[in-house]
């Protein structure tokens, strides 16, 4: 029995290209049931791509598929791997970075690397720039329909050899915690932190208590205000900013019916660091 087939990629829908992801998969089974989780990752953005993963991979059932190619080094000498995760999913994709949420937050339990010139798609001919359709799609859709066995394919390799981005952990001082805005609920301009809510807890601020937010880009300040910690986005007014406990069991701010991101120029990564601290102060009325 086949198992779903999930694809991300940063190619968008302006054009043929996820369609003919579609094509090769369909012609490799035509029973697979194909998912998208999402083709509008920014270009070339390998940490966004793995937090997606991350994002999404708890939800979905044991010998699920995912295809990730967000690959800025496609025809480099960079490898093509299967990662198998500790809830027995599997992903294919560029060892450039993307595995690097999964192996921290998901688990990794085994990795194999496969060649691929033996394994792409045999009408490819002499294109070396679309291996998204060539090799990932058209092997991600022979491990689902089970023409493939991850056990027997390719060459196992130690998990701690896959390439990871940096990480920046959150921690705690004092009266205050520190993290990183990670990445952005993107429709809604939400600002999601690296903050878990354990740790955010370690606080003792109740519901409805303000706290103090700093932001800064590298060392240029961006944000400093009280906000009100709220369970969810109708228990501030409409325009209010509020400090929640996002979808991943995180710290995000929002704006009830804003853009947090938007009406303070705010954008994601290492560089972008956040703090909450207990507000001792009173406020004007």
């Amino acid at each position: 029995m086949s198992k779903a087939l999930v694809f991300q990629t940063d190619f968008g829908l302006v054009d043929g290209a996820v369609c003919a992801m579609y094509g090769v998969a369909n012609t490799v089974d035509p029973a697979l049931k194909i998912y998208d989780l999402t083709h509008e990752i920014p270009q070339y953005n390998i940490w966004e791509a793995s937090y997606r993963l991350r994002q999404t991979i708890d939800y979905w059932p044991e010998g699920t598929v995912f295809v990730s190619v967000v690959d800025p080094g496609v025809g480099s000498t960079r490898r093509s791997v299967i990662a198998k995760t500790t809830r027995n999913q599997f992903i294919i994709t560029p060892d450039n970075g993307t595995l690097t949420h999964i192996k921290k937050v998901a688990g990794i339990q085994s990795v194999h690397v496969f060649d691929e010139t033996a394994n792409k798609l045999p009408s490819a001919g002499e294109s070396f720039t679309f291996y998204g359709r060539d090799i990932y799609a058209y092997t991600g859709a022979r491990l689902a329909s089970g023409k493939i066995n991850f056990e027997d394919f390719g060459d196992e390799v130690p998990v701690d050899s896959i390439v990871e981005l940096p990480i920046v952990p959150s921690y705690r001082e004092a009266d205050k915690v520190f993290g990183v805005i990670d990445v952005l609920d993107i429709r809604f301009g939400n600002l999601w932190t690296n903050i878990d809510c354990k740790k955010f807890h370690e606080l003792n601020v109740a519901r409805g208590e303000r706290l103090k937010v700093t932001i800064r880009n590298d060392t240029r300040y961006v944000y400093e205000n009280t906000i009100c910690y709220a369970r969810s986005f109708a228990d501030v007014s409409i325009g209010e900013p509020l400090i929640y406990i996002n979808s991943l069991e995180n710290i995000g701010i929002a704006i009830n019916q804003g853009s947090f991101a938007r009406a303070y120029g705010i954008g994601t990564g290492t560089s972008w660091h956040i703090s909450f601290e207990k507000y001792q102060g009173t406020l004007a009325k």
